[in-house]
């Protein structure tokens, strides 16, 4: 586990970002102390540990973020309209999703060529920026709520939501994801992946090798374990790519 801490005292450093946000810091070495300043009085210590994706990385701030065992998931800018955190967050460069759990932040970057180094520093100084206005980290939308036993579930489903509640979704949220769940229909349980797991390359096999073999041994019903995304999800993540790529053709013409 990778560890950066900061301390903010009582000075003041220029900053053109909104929010007070620092723009650039001090480079920051793994196991390494570094001073901040700020106009307000703040200690915190950021813990950084990595994900099975390479991509994403999980921030560990040692405060509360949402309830125990609650997560929300901003795959895209325009998500996060209802989390103050979330949208700043959003306003570094590389940054290309956001995960809040309950104790952590996962962010995921947006492309291979963007080093962790070069945008680590301003995710630190955003995430501590953010909690000294004591802001709300939501504003409006509410964390999954999946899991939740209702009473019109039958037995089968009532067991996979507390098989997912109490034994699988807590060990993925430790690699910074989820398990959302979809539905049931027909033996199958489809599954919505979150977070690090969302674009981790080996999320197939967790569903395959992990969730589904633990969902059969305690389910016989159970048949087999998909995974689905919203449709929404994916028209969206088409225009973004079909937008990245006219942006990109720009670029080269100039």
């Amino acid at each position: 586990m990778l560890r950066g801490f900061i301390r903010i005292s009582n000075s003041c450093v220029k900053s053109s970002a909104p929010n007070n946000v620092f723009q650039s810091l001090l480079k920051f070495n793994d196991n390494e102390k570094r001073k901040v300043f700020t106009s307000k009085q703040l200690y915190m210590f950021i813990q950084t540990q990595e994900t099975p994706n390479p991509n994403s990385l999980k921030f560990i701030p040692g405060v509360k973020i949402l309830d125990p065992g609650q997560t929300i998931d901003f795959p895209k800018p325009q998500d996060a309209y209802c989390s103050p955190l979330g949208k700043l967050l959003f306003r570094i460069d590389g940054v290309k999703s956001v995960f809040l759990g309950p104790d952590f932040i996962t962010i995921t970057k947006s492309e291979e060529d963007v080093e962790w180094k070069i945008i680590k520093p301003e995710i630190f100084a955003t995430i501590m920026d953010f909690f000294a206005t004591n802001l709300p980290v939501l504003n409006e939308a509410k964390p999954n709520m999946d899991t939740q036993i209702n009473d019109d579930d039958d037995e089968t489903v009532q067991m996979i939501k507390e098989l997912l509640d109490t034994r699988i979704r807590p060990t993925v949220q430790e690699d910074g994801g989820d398990i959302i769940f979809m539905g049931y229909e027909d033996g199958i349980v489809k599954l919505k992946m979150q977070g690090s797991c969302s674009s981790c390359p080996s999320s197939v096999v967790t569903l395959k090798n992990g969730v589904q073999n633990m969902l059969q041994f305690y389910i016989p019903e159970v048949v087999a374990v998909e995974q689905v995304t919203d449709k929404c999800d994916a028209v969206s993540e088409q225009v973004f790519d079909e937008l990245e790529e006219k942006l990109k053709e720009k670029n080269e013409k100039t």
